[in-house]
């Protein structure tokens, strides 16, 4: 399904084989690896992306990186050219402000991409892994938020949701309310 202009498109697929400008890591606060797509991304990307990882850490963030904040990072053997790492918040009910803190993790990511002058970034559904984050709630909040930030922003020219399951882009597709008739 696509949306805006076709500006924003959500398949099934895996994310560290799509060639587009950025890819975003759902990453641990750690920055140093992990299971599900940050695993993913550190096996398929190399040693270069964690190496980059520690530096970010060491000269940024030696407290590692805050739940809802972005950092870029090179992406070594990916077929992109960067890789946007964020965080997302671990589910606890609802009651700890995590809708706010993942709509600020697809907020920061996309900014960073348009910094970056990319013209296409892949997400993955951040949190909605090991953090627990009930899918349906996390499509709503993708949808609250991408949308209406990417009319204000040139770039990028095209975001890609990316689902590893058919029945997670299914849930997706069942909760967004799309602002015009999809294309």
């Amino acid at each position: 399904m696509q949306w805006l202009n076709r500006r924003i498109e959500a398949l099934k697929g895996d994310i560290t084989a799509l060639e587009v400008d950025a890819i975003v890591n759902a990453a641990n606060s750690s920055l140093l690896g992990g299971g599900g797509v940050d695993g993913a991304i550190h096996r398929a990307g190399g040693p270069d992306i964690l190496a980059e990882c520690k530096k970010i850490r060491d000269i940024r963030y030696p407290s590692g990186l805050p739940v809802g904040e972005a950092v870029v990072s090179g992406a070594g053997n990916l077929p992109c050219k960067w890789v946007i790492h964020t965080v997302g918040p671990i589910w606890n009910g609802g009651g700890n402000r995590e809708e706010e803190l993942l709509a600020a993790a697809y907020r920061n990511s996309l900014e960073a991409a348009a910094e970056l002058e990319a013209h296409s970034i892949a997400y993955p559904a951040i949190s909605t892994g090991i953090y627990r984050f009930p899918q349906d709630r996390a499509a709503k909040v993708v949808w609250k938020t991408l949308p209406s930030l990417l009319r204000s922003l040139e770039f990028p020219k095209k975001i890609y949701l990316v689902f590893f399951s058919n029945s997670a882009l299914s849930t997706f597709l069942n909760q967004v309310s799309p602002p015009e008739v999809p294309q």
